[in-house]
């Protein structure tokens, strides 16, 4: 085994970042899902959203884009017939990985009373226009 790729303690082969970014043509086309690397090649033709889709990922971090697809069971189980192995751990933090969330959770401290309070002011504004407008046009 090379500089590129080596086994790891566990049998799981592992690439180098530079090896599977020069992945993308069609003889061999590679992209990585959750830093594992899947061999995409013989699957070109046959992905329902089209080859381009797959092309466009090659010899990248396609992790994001895998789901935000929402890839079915099936979906999933068939690709993980094409993993080859995995990203080299000391390649891992070079990988562009999608944000957990952008939305910064805040915690709310409200009371009952606030959840409460906003909807009966709401009804009772309700009411009394409806009152006034009942009573007006009489």
């Amino acid at each position: 085994m090379g500089e590129k790729e080596a086994k790891g303690p566990d049998g799981v082969r592992y690439y180098r970042l530079a090896e599977i970014e020069q992945q993308k043509s069609s003889k061999s086309t590679w992209i990585i899902i959750h830093n594992k690397v899947y061999d995409v090649t013989k699957f070109l033709e046959e992905h329902p959203g089209g080859e381009e889709v797959l092309r466009e990922q090659a010899g990248e971090n396609a992790t994001e884009s895998f789901e935000d697809v929402g890839h079915s069971s099936d979906a999933r189980e068939m690709a993980s017939g094409m993993v080859i192995g995995e990203v080299h751990p000391d390649d891992r933090h070079k990988i562009n990985t999608p944000a957990e969330t952008l939305v910064t959770p805040v915690k709310e401290e409200t009371s009952w009373w606030t959840n409460l309070l906003i909807p009966a002011v709401a009804a009772a504004t309700v009411t009394l226009m409806y009152r006034i407008y009942t009573t007006e046009s009489e």
